[in-house]
């Protein structure tokens, strides 16, 4: 999905032009991947435009640099405020929103230290990250052939970009074999996630998700999901899921600020349920898009714009 073109972006605490938010070829995080990111979303609900969950995005953002021991001079409420700015000086009133911290241009060489640390925020309109029919037809997916990597190897609870060539490796092959996405085992070959999405399996009413120790990124949208899911008198599991209860689930779905909820409707070609969202997707993502359409939840997850 092509990205639409808006007026400013944020960098390093100044609105600049689009075609003049630019960094160095020689910046760090070119040629070492030295940067940490969040994929938030802005919804225009009925009571004005509102960022889901965005102090637990911004939180985790720090949380992924600081893995990396890499800190920013700014702070967690002095970025959410930058997020609102950029919102409101590119006129939208729905949005997808990019911060991001990463290592500028300095030293040339693998030690990170001599290099600045820059931090910049881009907006833009975005629609349904998996096509306009996935949430409700839902979406083939395959099994990939590329795992997650080992928990000590690269961190996985740090949203780095470094962690995503292991996720275009995933969706290129995903694609290239005719699937919307693919889902990664971990190093034990049980379930970990797709390439960008947290994923969830449903079983006699029971919901099960891969834990953390599956080398998963600790989706917010998943919190979200295990949040309502349990208020609505469903139990939830975390344990390491073997590949094949995939093929024998009643329903699994996909979790993400991308893709928000997302049904599977078959796995390697494997039907799974009824082959597109299943009843207990369905109350899921009628709870998620109550709340994000109404603009009223009870959870404090959503900000105003202004």
């Amino acid at each position: 999905m092509a990205v639409k073109k808006v007026e400013k972006i944020w960098m390093n605490g100044k609105l600049v032009n689009w075609d003049d938010a630019k960094i160095h070829v020689l910046s760090h995080v070119i040629h070492y991947g030295s940067c940490w990111f969040e994929g938030i979303r802005c919804y225009d609900t009925k009571i004005g435009s509102k960022i889901f969950r965005l102090d637990a995005h911004i939180r985790r953002l720090f949380d992924s640099a600081k893995i990396f021991r890499t800190e920013t001079s700014y702070t967690q409420a002095q970025v959410a405020e930058a997020v609102k700015q950029t919102i409101l000086a590119n006129k939208l009133k729905a949005c997808y929103i990019r911060p991001i911290i990463y290592r500028g241009y300095g030293d040339v060489g693998v030690n990170p230290l001599g290099c600045p640390v820059d931090l910049s925020i881009a907006v833009w309109e975005w629609g349904a990250y998996l096509g306009s029919d996935a949430l409700e037809k839902g979406i083939d997916v395959c099994v990939s052939s590329w795992r997650r990597a080992a928990p000590d190897t690269f961190p996985a609870m740090a949203k780095s970009s470094g962690n995503y060539l292991n996720s275009q490796l995933m969706k290129l092959e995903a694609l290239a074999n005719g699937y919307a996405e693919g889902i990664a085992l971990d190093v034990n070959g049980t379930v970990s996630e797709g390439s960008g999405e947290n994923i969830f399996v449903v079983r006699d009413n029971t919901i099960y998700t891969s834990p953390l120790g599956s080398s998963i990124l600790p989706g917010i949208t998943r919190d979200s999901v295990i949040t309502l899911a349990e208020e609505l008198g469903f139990t939830v599991i975390e344990m390491a899921i073997p590949r094949e209860m995939l093929y024998i689930a009643d329903e699994v779905f996909f979790s993400g600020t991308a893709a928000e909820i997302t049904p599977i409707r078959s796995i390697d070609k494997i039907i799974i349920g009824i082959g597109h969202a299943g009843p207990v997707t369905k109350k899921l993502q009628d709870a998620f898009f109550k709340i994000i359409q109404s603009g009223k939840d009870k959870h404090n997850w959503l900000t105003p714009v202004r």
